[in-house]
């Protein structure tokens, strides 16, 4: 999806009191309308993915104490070298050190591809009730990747579809059976691309909320244990009720019901994994919302089995891409993915308001005072897992924007901007400025901009509060 017309957005820069933890986040993609004194710049800013400029330029020249570090950093990966010598870094092996700011080349092509893969969840998705295939896939496994559209279908083979079962009845009166819905798929590399990837890649894909019944497990929100492994419960690790019981319901009421999303899905990577070991390889969770959720689970999930060790051979790297995901679990849930080497990057939007959820207020940022007193709600705060890619957009013309895949996807891929692009740029915007100054008295050119933030802003405000006022109701 395009954007055309963007507002300014505020700096993000949220209020951490005193969270123990290590918290890894960047900025990149920032597109809005930016202060210059008196002038307004329309500027698609993409800084991280662009090559310096000259310090020359005061105005745009990054501030000298962030410059200061990074000319002590070490340098990441090439972007000469090919993605075959520099995998397991991209799969996060150094928590994407210096990878992210500024953005790897290399990174930011394999977060798109990933991104690509995870689009044709939606895409084969039926939603026409009229449809023989409703709430299905409207391709065979064959065809689904060329069927929407990715690029080199033939990488990956498609080898299961995944449904997910929500155990939630929204129409107690006809006391309707809860039924499965198909919710992505799992592929594996070809031995073609294993040449250009450097290892077997195993990839799962979990598309966003749907349905109805998927909206409502969303608003489950209070957290309980996981107890994924049997041998070990570990009850301090909390999960959102609703995520978990989307991974793990079936179809019980039916004789011939499916598995959990949960059993099919470690049913197949058991097999994957068995059937090309001895083999370099990488397992890949790529998710969107809700997806991201049931990414972070599954992930977890493999890593408490131990599904990803193999005898005399490297442990199997478990990689989530998450795409405006909400947080998934507390704190507990946080250490024991980090214990056992589960890596997640988020790509995340400032101003989707999903990805403030759940936890909106009592969240990692408010776990102790001043860095000391651990606070009486520590261990039931809802905590973030991993590295965060920051976003910054807004379309005031479509609000949706702010959580769509495809915008998600197009502003990382946005091309590197260019001194000749960003001087254009601010040629347009005071021509843009002047004409709305002429056109506008000056009080009405200030009320239009209050009442676009003023729009962004109870987005967000009336996003947060029915989460809330549906979690009271159910």
């Amino acid at each position: 999806m395009a954007t055309k017309i963007f507002t300014q957005s505020p700096n993000y820069s949220p209020f951490l009191i005193g969270d123990k933890s290590t918290q890894h986040k960047h900025n990149l993609g920032r597109v809005s309308l930016s202060d210059n004194t008196s002038n307004k710049k329309l500027l698609i800013s993409s800084s991280i993915m662009s090559p310096p400029l000259p310090s020359s330029s005061s105005q745009l020249a990054p501030p000298s104490s962030s410059s200061s570090v990074v000319a002590h950093l070490p340098r990441a990966p090439s972007a000469t070298l090919p993605l075959s010598r520099v995998w397991r870094e991209i799969q996060g092996s150094n928590n994407w050190e210096n990878l992210i700011d500024p953005l790897s080349p290399i990174l930011q092509q394999e977060i798109t591809r990933y991104g690509n893969l995870l689009s044709a969840s939606y895409k084969g998705f039926d939603l026409n009730p009229n449809s023989k295939r409703y709430l299905n896939c409207k391709y065979g496994k064959k065809s689904l990747l060329k069927e929407s559209g990715i690029h080199d279908p033939d990488g990956y083979q498609v080898t299961k579809y995944i449904y997910a079962t929500p155990d939630i009845n929204i129409n107690p009166i006809q006391n309707e059976p809860s039924r499965a819905r198909w919710i992505g798929y799992v592929a594996v590399s070809s031995d073609d691309s294993v040449k250009r990837l450097g290892r077997r890649d195993i990839v799962v894909t979990f598309r966003g909320t749907v349905t109805n019944p998927e909206w409502m497990a969303n608003l489950m929100s209070s957290l309980t244990p996981a107890r994924l492994d049997p041998h070990n419960p570990r009850p301090d690790v909390k999960v959102e009720s609703g995520f978990l019981s989307l991974y793990t319901s079936c179809e019980s009421e039916s004789k011939f019901g499916l598995e959990s999303c949960r059993e099919q899905l470690l049913s197949e990577i058991s097999r994957l994994v068995n059937k090309y070991k001895g083999e370099d390889m990488s397992i890949t969770l790529a998710g969107h919302s809700m997806g991201s959720s049931l990414a972070h689970l599954l992930a977890y999930d493999i890593a408490e089995l131990g599904m990803n060790k193999r005898r005399g051979e490297k442990d199997v790297p478990v990689t989530v891409f998450s795409f405006a995901g909400p947080r998934v679990g507390n704190l507990g849930f946080k250490e024991r993915c980090e214990e056992l080497g589960v890596k997640v990057l988020r790509i995340t939007n400032v101003n989707d308001p999903i990805t403030k959820l759940p936890g909106f207020l009592f969240n990692e940022n408010f776990r102790a005072l001043g860095g000391v007193y651990e606070l009486p709600w520590s261990c039931s705060c809802y905590t973030h897992v991993g590295v965060e890619l920051t976003l910054d957009f807004f379309d005031v013309q479509n609000i949706s924007c702010v959580h769509d895949l495809d915008t998600y996807i197009s502003l990382v891929n946005r091309p590197r901007s260019s001194k000749s692009t960003v001087t254009e740029d601010n040629f347009s915007s005071n021509f843009f400025n002047k004409t709305s100054e002429m056109m506008f008295p000056k009080g009405q050119h200030r009320a239009l901009r209050l009442r676009n933030a003023a729009t962004k802003a109870a987005f967000l405000i009336g996003s947060v509060s029915n989460h809330m006022m549906y979690c009271n109701i159910f």
